[in-house]
């Protein structure tokens, strides 16, 4: 039985899988943590994958790529240190500066960049070639790719998402074989005549050498994070709510197919240069499946890893280590759109201090008023962020959110500008 977690000796409950201080596993006896996989025939691929892999995790070392490793273009994300990421298999820098954007408790390996022009090859025997790098992540290496066989357009581009073989990126391509086949969203775009859904199409998955996977996609564009990254500091309303409308959209379709996206950040969000109107949703590697077989899950403090994702964005659920749910996506949504628009939040200062960030947040949660007025000093705040935010912070943890009604306060705004959630976005973007 465990009363105190060995490493920084917190106080924890002995149900609890993590310890909410440090985010350490706390050892149990014959505990180990399920990976919920399908029998489906499109997984059995995914299946094989993983076969070799549990003999090569424990004599591989995967390289930190520190900041000085990364082009100067690419973004990069750092953290503070952590008791959970000094570990025999991992190699991550000592020191680390967070963000002032949105900066994370890092508990995680990354890969070193590929170079340019590398042709890898994907289980369907097609190749790809690297291109720019674009940015570094949490998931993994964004890159621009082409293809270099005859099975697709030379002329056109794609973005290739590069990580480890057994780390988060696995996550990502499960969701994408489950929840996100081309079918399955073109049938839920006819159902609910909805002309545009911004969810990403994978159309190849592979590995390469011993450390790597990657993911490949149609060119997704640009992440927000990098148009707000070139002096873009803050968004106007009509494109924040029109972005949130179709995020709203993406959300509702991922909800139903019983998953959470589990980390909305702008870093997650791209808009297609070439056509404005294409907003996308991607970035799957805390994608959480909330509802397996219909059985909604509990709300079980410490059964998981607290404090995953963007620490500035992500839920109360989340940092305390619960699965996140429905409202967990649409509260993250919430304070997105708020820092958009006002450029911080209550605790953008204080991210190295999660305990800090907990507490604003659950000291506004129930008051949106008082979050807004202190955003917002003495200009007045939207109608329609403060009507979503109030109706997102109220769900309960296994409510059913009411989307249109949430569309609904964000669309109001817009029709009296004569503008349409499924414009082209009012952004200039440079390709």
């Amino acid at each position: 039985m465990i009363n105190f977690c060995p490493q920084c000796g917190q106080k924890v409950e002995t149900a609890f899988n993590f310890c909410p201080l440090c985010g350490n596993k706390l050892p149990k006896e014959d505990y180990e943590e399920p990976m919920q996989i399908t029998s489906n025939a499109p997984l059995s691929s995914l299946k094989a994958l993983r076969q070799d892999e549990a003999s090569l995790a424990a004599s591989k070392t995967v390289e930190w790529v520190s900041p000085e490793k990364v082009p100067a273009s690419t973004s990069t994300k750092e953290a503070a240190w952590s008791p959970q990421a000094d570990s025999p298999r991992t190699k991550v820098a000592s020191k680390a500066k967070l963000s002032p954007r949105s900066p994370r408790r890092v508990k995680y390996t990354s890969v070193a960049p590929l170079p340019e022009g590398m042709i890898l090859t994907d289980l369907n025997s097609k190749q790809w070639k690297l291109g720019k790098l674009l940015n570094q992540s949490e998931c993994g290496l964004m890159y621009e790719a082409q293809s270099a066989s005859g099975a697709c357009p030379q002329k056109q581009r794609y973005s290739l998402r590069l990580g480890t073989k057994d780390g988060r990126l696995y996550n990502e391509q499960v969701f994408l074989q489950r929840a996100a086949k081309k079918s399955t969203v073109d049938k839920w775009k006819k159902m609910h005549a909805v002309p545009l859904l911004g969810i990403p199409n994978c159309i190849g998955f592979g590995l390469h050498g011993s450390n790597y996977r990657f993911l490949v996609f149609p060119e997704l564009g640009r992440s927000l994070q990098s148009i707000l990254d070139d002096g873009t500091k803050l968004l106007t309303e009509k494109v924040v709510f029109q972005i949130a409308i179709r995020l709203l959209d993406s959300l509702e379709y991922i909800h139903e197919n019983e998953y959470v996206h589990g980390d909305i950040t702008a870093e997650n969000i791209y808009v297609n240069p070439a056509d404005l109107a294409e907003v996308t949703l991607a970035g799957y590697c805390f994608a959480f499946r909330y509802c397996p077989e219909g059985k909604h899950v509990t709300q079980d403090k410490g059964s998981r890893t607290p404090h995953e994702g963007t620490i500035e964005f992500i839920s109360l659920d989340s940092h305390k280590g619960a699965g996140p749910s429905r409202r967990s996506d649409l509260q993250s949504l919430g304070y997105c759109m708020v820092k958009w628009l006002c450029g911080f939040l209550p605790w953008s200062d204080e991210l190295v201090n999660v305990h800090q960030v907990m507490e604003k947040k659950e000291r506004y949660k129930t008051d949106v008023v008082g979050l807004l007025r202190l955003c917002y000093g003495r200009k007045s705040a939207p109608d329609a962020l403060q009507s979503y935010l109030q109706k997102a912070m109220v769900l309960a943890f296994e409510e059913k959110p009411d989307y249109e009604a949430l569309r609904e306060s964000l669309e109001k705004p817009l029709e009296m500008r004569r503008a349409s959630a499924y414009d082209p976005v009012d952004l200039s973007v440079v390709p």
